[in-house]
């Protein structure tokens, strides 16, 4: 039963990942991010206009073009999908993982190249921004595909990969600014340091380089021109990356600077604990070897990690998936750290992280058990009878016979398949029905009586599943020309109470309510069908009399 410890069946591990990450193209949009830049995309697929970007009425300054970009191109090959507006990220994160697997071979050895892919398509952050798709698939991919690209620049001298490097790093750039170029080059300058290849930056190849990545990012510059002019370039090209370490313009949530070395716990689940104990291991190995190239250590990931780490721990606003571009560079560096165990025949502390697998194998499948059993709906036949046959081959591959760091790797893949599995087939479907928007859009577009071109939000109500369901970027209106409407309207509540539309004066001549919450801020009395209702609010659409009815 060593099936999957086998170099040539581990084709069928990547299969299994396969299956969580189209199973994960179908989930319904969740709110707020994901859904939002979905609408944005439609918009421009729907008007044609690639120049501007609005979120809702507004024109939208936050981040580059060339998400939204790839997304409404996919809405046009394929149409207005939820499952087309994935696919960018998909690919992308296909690009990272044979980045990752070419890096990892040159760096370490060939023998965990395929650790090191495997790695980075299982860790948790990772599988969820390829369902809550927001910039950081596509920033992720072209930043270590840049890397490796430039990797290979300095081990070569070539100029064509330079160029691949150089056009990378300006994919980066054009999904999320600077942030993405911030880590390419830590990671490259540490890699330089370290192996004093200095030579390489004295070349008139850096120069076309240069040429390219600024070739590259034109169009998002001339498309932030285009819609706010000098402003847009200037905020594109430095105000952004001030305004996201000082806040300036965000909430300031969260003053803790060790806020994204904890984060990493969950994010790069399940490897988080090697990878820790990977840096001391390794940061020690560089301080005995007074930092001389050996085989087996490298400075290029860690660099590019801790770099920006440090940096941007003293950000003031900080969110768990900035951590996404380092996840990739940290993939590489923790099959370098199994790779370096088993050389040092470090039998002991592998099989101490061995032992780690096997307590979250016994943690997440109690886990798994009480999400199918006590939180929502009876699963279907085919997700309980799949899932079994997922834990089954979990624990046949937990008493087999393979040196440990194989015995590492297959069983964490594996334990991460099973919970992605039941994740994405059964818990976020179920609990995605609670927003209030996809079960009003449901409601609209199965209601021959409801136009969907009379629908608006009012006030400053707004719902971004809404949208993308209904296909249409739902206008706004207000109390004042609500009480001026010619005809019948329906408006969309979902912050407003209903008390306050009935004391305004209005006249509801239909009413359509469905429960709401905000799944991004989970909580056990939510996920207890015994306490849930008191954690449910509610979502209004509402047919209101036109002014000749209240008259």
């Amino acid at each position: 039963m060593d099936f999957f410890y086998q170099q040539k069946n581990i084709k069928y591990l990547y299969f299994l990942v396969a299956i969580v990450y189209v199973i994960g193209l179908f989930i319904p949009l969740m709110a707020n991010d994901s859904a939002q830049h979905a609408t944005m995309a439609m918009r421009m697929y729907l008007s044609d206009n690639f120049f501007e970007l609005l979120k809702g009425p507004n024109p939208y300054l936050d981040k580059p073009h060339m998400h939204f970009w790839l997304s409404a191109i996919s809405f046009k090959l394929f149409g207005l999908h939820e499952w087309a507006y994935r696919i960018p990220a998909l690919l992308f994160t296909i690009l990272g993982a044979y980045s990752i697997y070419q890096l990892t071979g040159k760096l370490y050895s060939k023998s965990v190249a395929h650790f090191g892919s495997l790695i980075f398509l299982t860790s948790q952050s990772i599988i969820l921004a390829n369902h809550d798709v927001r910039t950081d698939a596509v920033l992720t991919g072209a930043t270590i595909f840049a890397i490796w690209q430039l990797f290979e620049y300095v081990s070569t001298k070539k100029l064509v990969p330079i160029i691949l490097g150089a056009i990378g790093m300006g994919i980066s750039f054009s999904t999320k600014g600077f942030y993405g170029v911030g880590i390419i080059c830590f990671a490259i300058f540490s890699h330089i340091v370290y192996t004093k290849k200095f030579n390489v930056i004295f070349s008139y190849k850096v120069l076309i380089g240069l040429v390219a990545f600024f070739l590259s990012i034109t169009p998002v510059v001339y498309a932030y021109y285009v819609q706010f002019g000098m402003d847009g370039v200037n905020f594109i090209l430095w105000s952004q990356n001030v305004e996201r370490i000082t806040a300036t313009g965000f909430k300031q949530n969260s003053p803790d600077y060790f806020f994204f070395f904890h984060s990493l716990l969950w994010t790069f689940l399940p490897w988080a604990f090697l990878m820790y104990y990977g840096l001391y291991y390794q940061i020690k190995k560089l301080i005995v070897n007074k930092f001389k190239p050996v085989q087996g250590i490298e400075l290029l990931t860690i660099g590019g990690v801790l770099i920006t780490l440090i940096i941007i721990s003293f950000s003031k606003f900080k969110l768990p998936h900035y951590l996404n571009p380092l996840l990739a560079l940290l993939a590489v560096f923790t099959a370098g750290v199994l790779y370096n165990l088993q050389k040092d025949n470090q039998q002991k502390t592998l099989k101490i992280f061995l032992g780690v697998v096997y307590f979250m194998v016994l943690v997440l499948t109690i886990a798994v058990i009480l999400i199918l059993c006590c939180t929502f709906n009876t699963p279907s036949i085919l997700i309980i009878v799949f899932s079994t046959i997922l834990l089954l081959i979990v624990l046949i591959n937990l008493i087999q016979k393979e040196d440990f760091s194989k015995k590492i790797v297959v069983n964490s893949v594996l334990l991460m398949v099973f919970v992605n599995v039941v994740l994405n087939s059964y818990f976020y479907p179920e609990l995605l029905q609670y927003q209030g928007g996809i079960k009003l859009a449901n409601i609209v577009n199965q209601n021959d009586t409801i136009n969907v071109k009379d629908i608006f939000f009012y006030e400053n109500d707004y719902s971004w599943p809404l949208d993308f369901y209904t296909q249409r970027n739902t206008p706004h209106i207000t109390k004042e020309e609500l009480k001026n409407v010619d005809n019948d309207v329906w408006i969309v509540i979902r912050n407003i109470p209903l008390e306050k539309i009935k004391k305004e004066g209005f006249i509801i001549k239909e009413k359509h309510r469905v429960d709401h919450f905000r799944v991004t801020r989970l909580s056990l009395k939510f996920l207890n069908p015994k306490t849930r209702e008191s954690k449910l609010g509610s979502a209004y659409l509402l047919k209101i009399a036109s002014k000749k009815d209240t008259e």
